[in-house]
Formats: structure tokens, sequence, C-alpha cells
């Protein structure tokens, strides 16, 4: 399941993270990759645990948490800190699948990573090039969002990032572990919310039709979520 998720991040929330940004240190992307997607990743990134990481990581938390959308459809455990990257000329990621475990920087604690997130940090005329192509049950996904507007998708999919043939594309990204792990079932209660939304906007919450599909969501997450 992908969601585009717009205007997670203010346009001054975008501006003063590409300040920050501009003014950080920036090394080899690899230092964050498991063996296999290493000799696959070409960009650079911002060392994890610097100062500029956790200082902007925690803008996009807080993003996060007034985000009603992200909850609906990524149903969050855990969220793992936002780590930040950019592509030059040149620059890609060939195809590969995220690593189903991360250990959380500081804590003897693993997450798994059931939904991937990128959050685009360059407006898209600024580069060329440097699309997330996103294989799914559809078939090849491609996606250059906004500045500020992220993308969930399942950590499962291969995917893989075009050579920017012109600019810089700079964007955050991060992995949830989900209290829901399997995708279709999470797809199911999100496409079962977001009708529950519509519905209640056009009836009043007591009516029996709003209430029915409100328990049932309620009660299928009583099955399906893992603490």
């Amino acid at each position: 399941m992908l969601v585009h998720i717009p205007n997670l991040l203010t346009a001054e929330e975008v501006a003063h993270c590409r300040r920050v940004l501009e003014a950080a240190e920036w090394v080899d992307g690899k230092v964050t990759a498991g063996e296999q997607s290493g000799k696959a990743k070409h960009n650079l990134q911002v060392p994890e645990g610097s100062p500029q990481s956790r200082e902007l990581g925690d803008i996009v938390l807080q993003a996060l948490g007034r985000n009603p959308l992200f909850t609906t459809a990524a149903l969050p455990l855990r969220v793992f800190p936002p780590l930040f990257n950019r592509y030059d000329v040149g620059m890609q990621f060939h195809a590969h699948v995220d690593n189903a475990i991360r250990f959380l920087p500081g804590a003897r604690q693993r997450i798994r990573t059931d939904v991937s997130s990128t959050l685009f940090l360059t407006p898209p005329e600024a580069y060329d090039g440097g699309e997330l192509v996103i294989e799914d049950t559809y078939g090849a996904q491609t996606v250059k969002l906004p500045a500020g507007d992220m993308v969930l998708y399942p950590a499962t999919s291969l995917h893989r990032v075009e050579p920017v043939t012109r600019g810089s594309r700079w964007a955050s990204f991060f992995w949830t572990q989900s209290m829901v792990k399997d995708d279709g079932r999470r797809r199911l209660l999100y496409e079962l919310d977001m009708s529950i939304m519509r519905t209640r906007a056009d009836l009043p919450d007591h009516h029996p039709g709003v209430l029915g599909l409100t328990a049932t969501y309620h009660n299928l997450l009583r099955q399906w979520v893992e603490m």
C-alpha cells in the first residue's frame, strides 16, 4: 500500500530543515546500509546521531504526531529516528529491499521495519531524475513529490532511486514498526478507516451505520494488533 501524505511539513519547517542541512556534515550513505544494499547505495547522508540529525528528526517526529493520516496508514508502534540523505548528480540507489530489523540508536531495543517512509525536502523542479520507484502489486510506481510531502510504502517492497542528472535531491527517510505487521491487513484497516471518516462527514456519529463500521474497525484491530 502506497500512501501520499501531503504537507507533512510546513513551508517554514522545510526551509528550516534546508538551512540546517546546508551547514551539516555529509558522509557516505553506506554507513547505514546492510551488506547487500550497501553495494547498491550511492548517496550522502547526515551522520546518524549528529546534532543536526537529532534536531531535524524531532521536527519530523512532531509532524508525524500531529498528522492523522500517518496514524491511520501506518498504525505506528515505534518509529526509527528519521535520517537525512542527498543525491547529487550521478548518485542513485539501485533496487533493494530494506533491512527487516534495525537497532534503535542508544537503546537496547530493536525495531521491525514494516513501513518505509520518504519525506521530500527538495521541490521537484529543482532536480532531474531522483525518482523513487517502488514495485508493488500494481507494477512499478514512480514517486517524486513536492517538498514537505511524504510517501509511505511497505518495507517489503523492492524499490530504487533513479540517478540524479541535474541538481540535488534531499530527503528524510525512516521506518515504522506497525501494530499490524501484515500489509494486507493494514490496507484493509486503512480503507475501512477512510470510509468511516467519509461516512461521518455525511451522517451523525450515533447513526447505526457509523456505529457498525466503527465497531468493526476496532474489533479487527483487537484481532490483528501486536504490542
